[in-house]
């Protein structure tokens, strides 16, 4: 469990393949913290920590993960958010994020607002009832606040330092992010499409 408030930034430094999988070693300020069988969400994806060495740990992504997020995407000097999970006895920042992405979606606009960012992006059409207007999303594992919130696609605006310290800074117009829709609304949908 974590809470999308983005602790670190980590850049990947060699990708190997085996078989359907990728093996990912990243830098990382908290690499050499880490220890093997911890999850930590890389861009708002749940991996788990298989080795460290000093200042790079090495997770892999399997075929499901890399069908249903933008890890396949991810290159040598690919910068990526890193968030451990949360502690029982913290404050949440943010809100409840799992690490299981729902979908991608595509970035359709970036504005500067003198100071601050806007950006648009859009999903497909299937998960629109998971989202609301004000409701909270997770963006490559960032808490956000959604609005202009329409059947499949949304906006949120970024202060200043969420787009220094995540790689939102990166992220440009046709670009793929990764979005885990709000827990507690998914749960409440479901609920609602078993009592009909």
């Amino acid at each position: 469990m974590f809470t999308g408030i983005v602790e670190t930034q980590g850049i990947i430094k060699k990708i190997t393949e085996k078989g359907t999988n990728k093996i990912f070693s990243i830098k990382s300020s908290i690499s050499s913290k880490l220890k093997a069988d911890q999850s930590v969400a890389h861009d708002g994806v749940c991996l788990t920590i298989e080795d460290v060495k000093k200042n790079r740990h090495l997770v892999t992504a399997i075929a499901e993960t890399l069908g249903k997020t933008n890890i396949g995407e991810w290159r040598e000097g690919t910068v990526i958010n890193l968030e451990r999970c949360l502690k029982v006895n913290d404050r949440v920042d943010g809100h409840f994020v799992q690490g299981h992405v729902d979908t991608i979606a595509i970035c359709t606009d970036k504005k500067e607002r003198n100071g601050s960012w806007e950006f648009s992006f859009q999903f497909p059409l299937k998960f629109g009832q998971l989202i609301i207007e004000k409701g909270s999303i997770a963006v490559n594992g960032i808490s956000l606040t959604a609005f202009n919130v329409s059947g499949n696609s949304f906006d949120v605006a970024i202060i200043p330092y969420t787009f220094e310290h995540t790689n939102m800074n990166d992220v440009n117009v046709g670009q793929k992010v990764n979005i885990e829709f709000d827990m507690l609304g998914k749960y409440i949908n479901r609920k609602l499409s078993l009592s009909k």
